[in-house]
């Protein structure tokens, strides 16, 4: 399965999303699952951003290595599924290929959880605890997405989507 993430410029949300499913791939042994991100507005080739990087180090994922890229026609086909952000990028991602499956972050989210279907703020220009509060939804939110795709498949233990 291909997951693709996708918020505005791709050096956030999206980059910090796609190390986020890439460890709880992981940990749930679904060798299977590739994660990707993009951006809406991005200008390829930017690193990840400097608090983005070192709230994903602290929880021991590497945004180092991090290169921004746009959405594309060829990343849509690529992806099994497209987690916007916001719905703006899902939106977008729609209008550029309306078949693709396509959902927003925060739709995966408890029905109780104060930012269920609100979106993931965009946390660009905040300082680290902007940025630790942006990785602790996007957690909440990426452990959702994985138990609904779990339920998807049949809650086959280590089976993965």
């Amino acid at each position: 399965m291909n997951l693709l993430f996708v918020c505005t410029g791709n050096i956030c949300r999206s980059p910090l999303a796609e190390v986020i499913a890439r460890a709880e791939a992981d940990a749930r042994g679904w060798a299977e699952v590739t994660c990707a991100s993009a951006g809406t507005f991005a200008f390829a080739g930017q690193p990840a951003s400097g608090a983005g990087i070192a709230v994903a180090a602290a929880q021991g994922l590497d945004l180092a290595g991090h290169a921004s890229r746009e959405l594309s026609p060829e990343l849509l086909e690529w992806a099994d599924l497209v987690i916007g952000m916001e719905a703006s990028h899902a939106r977008a991602a729609a209008r550029l290929a309306p078949d693709a499956a396509v959902r927003v972050m925060t739709d995966f989210l408890r029905a109780d959880d104060e930012w269920s279907g609100g979106g993931v703020p965009d946390p660009y220009g905040g300082d680290l605890e902007t940025y630790e509060a942006t990785r602790k939804l996007l957690t909440r939110a990426m452990r959702g997405l994985f138990d609904a795709l779990d339920e998807e498949r049949g809650g086959r233990e280590g089976s993965g989507p």
